[in-house]
């Protein structure tokens, strides 16, 4: 599987553990994220990583800035993105098993490196339950196209 990370300048530390660590479980791991902790504006990365998932270049991705707040909001004014914020491992199951979210965001300064660590594992290991959840994911996309769901 091939992953797709990016971050923000308050979310470097974070971002190169989770590329160790996941290169270390065999995931191919593309850096779309900010390197230094010079300031530097999430939507930026946010788009990175969501155009790479769009399009099929990259499986899933992964978002880290501060809160998680502002990149998970700019990821999903990409057309074609479900980005959930996590901040623990049962909303990240969760997000794939109902919502078939294809990138996951986390807060840098509200999560710590072994949540973080269980947070990945469970969004990149967990599939998507469809059957009721499709008629759902449907509707979001819809809405994402800009028709009703009514």
């Amino acid at each position: 599987m091939k992953i797709a990370i990016g971050n923000d300048h308050g979310a470097v530390e974070l971002k190169q553990h989770l590329v160790n660590y996941l290169e270390g479980k065999g995931y191919e791991v593309v850096n779309f994220g900010c390197d230094t902790t010079e300031s530097t504006d999430y939507p930026i990365y946010a788009e990175r990583v969501s155009k790479a998932v769009v399009s099929g270049e990259c499986d899933r991705g992964i978002l880290i800035c501060g809160t998680g707040i502002g990149i998970s909001i700019s990821a999903n004014k990409i057309h074609g993105v479900r980005c959930a914020l996590c901040s623990e491992p049962v909303s990240a199951r969760l997000a794939r098993e109902h919502n078939d979210a294809n990138i996951v965001a986390m807060g840098a300064r509200t999560i710590g490196t072994v949540v973080a660590e269980a947070i990945v594992d469970v969004f990149l290991t967990t599939g998507f339950d469809g059957g009721r959840h499709q008629r759902r994911v449907d509707m979001i996309m819809m809405l994402d196209r800009g028709e009703s769901v009514q």
